[in-house]
């Protein structure tokens, strides 16, 4: 993704200039410990190419980018907890390095710092349009956490129910990185809204290209093991869509599967079995096509954005190289 590295080599070195560091240590270190994992820096990116959509001089939208990744990686320090996860991005989760309360306490810290950073910008005439799309997306990530909480508990989640799920944990954030990176440089309301429809759609294609990947991908190439899903009984879009066009011989199977809590011995058995009725069933072509049709609705609205073509073509590639990942 080399189109993009001028973006990420801006928030990096923003973030380099900006650390936690500061007393008291226990507080801030978790936090500059999760802020220095790395990853693909999507969502500040996103928001500065927002910006360079309508004003190519993109530095001044740097506190909202960092506002935007402080928030995301305070999310992921509360849903680790949550998940009693050991491990994010391959290195110790902050509450299995620093213990739970210091996983609470610098959650909670660095949610507050993402409104300071968003109070540093120099565009205070903008501050309440920017809060509204900040919070409306806050709120729906948390939504969304309580909504996959609650789907472990339940067998009834339908198909619109987990793509409402994932809208919410996963695809607003994206949105409202574009909506925000869009209004700071000067874009129309109705333009901004395009783009957060475009990563609205482009985030719900890119979780279920995630599912497709997790069933049906090469492991070398997706860099996991395969059905990890399935091993941990998630109710994918995948599972989903087989227990509504299943005859009720390979629906009864896949339940019984589904339901069986197994040791390490007999894992591979059950992603296997599981694997061999959804190839019976066609829902990788099921799945094919509802990402099809959330990635041609995120290109739809990219074209009604009225910015300069070369410009909309960062997020037209930087979408295909996301959601056309190998398998």
């Amino acid at each position: 993704m080399e189109f993009i590295k001028p973006f990420q080599q801006a928030y990096q070195d923003f973030l380099d200039r900006n650390p936690f560091q500061k007393e008291p240590r226990n507080l801030y270190d978790p936090a500059d410990y999760i802020m220095g994992l790395g990853g693909k820096r999507l969502r500040p990116v996103l928001l500065l190419i927002g910006h360079y959509l309508f004003d190519e001089n993109y530095q001044p939208a740097l506190p909202a980018a960092m506002a935007i990744e402080v928030f995301h990686n305070f999310t992921l320090v509360h849903d680790d907890i949550m998940d009693a996860a050991p491990l994010r991005r391959g290195k110790p989760t902050v509450h299995h390095k620093y213990g739970v309360n210091a996983g609470i306490l610098t959650g909670d810290v660095m949610l507050i710092q993402a409104y300071q950073y968003l109070l540093d910008l120099d565009k205070p005439q903008l501050l309440p349009a920017l809060l509204g799309v900040f919070n409306k997306v806050a709120i729906g990530v948390c939504e969304g956490q309580q909504l996959d909480m609650d789907f472990e508990k339940t067998t009834l989640v339908g198909i619109p129910d987990y793509l409402r799920m994932i809208e919410l944990k996963t695809s607003v954030l994206i949105a409202g990185a574009l909506k925000m990176g869009a209004l700071l440089g000067g874009s129309s309301i109705e333009d901004a809204t395009h783009l957060y429809e475009f990563g609205r759609n482009m985030g719900i294609a890119f979780q279920l290209q995630d599912d497709i990947l997790d069933a049906f991908g090469d492991p070398e190439k997706v860099g996991k093991k395969v059905g990890g899903d399935i091993a941990q009984h998630k109710k994918t879009f995948l599972y989903l869509k087989a227990m509504e066009v299943a005859t009720p011989t390979q629906k009864s199977a896949l339940q019984q599967w589904f339901d069986q809590l197994v040791g390490p011995e007999k894992e591979e058995e059950k992603i296997g079995q599981v694997l061999k009725l959804w190839n019976e069933m066609g829902i990788r072509q099921f799945a094919e096509k509802a990402k099809d049709t959330y990635q041609q609705a995120a290109f739809r609205a990219l074209e009604q954005v009225q910015a300069s073509p070369d410009r909309k073509r960062i997020l037209e590639e930087l979408a295909t190289e996301l959601l056309v990942r190998e398998s």
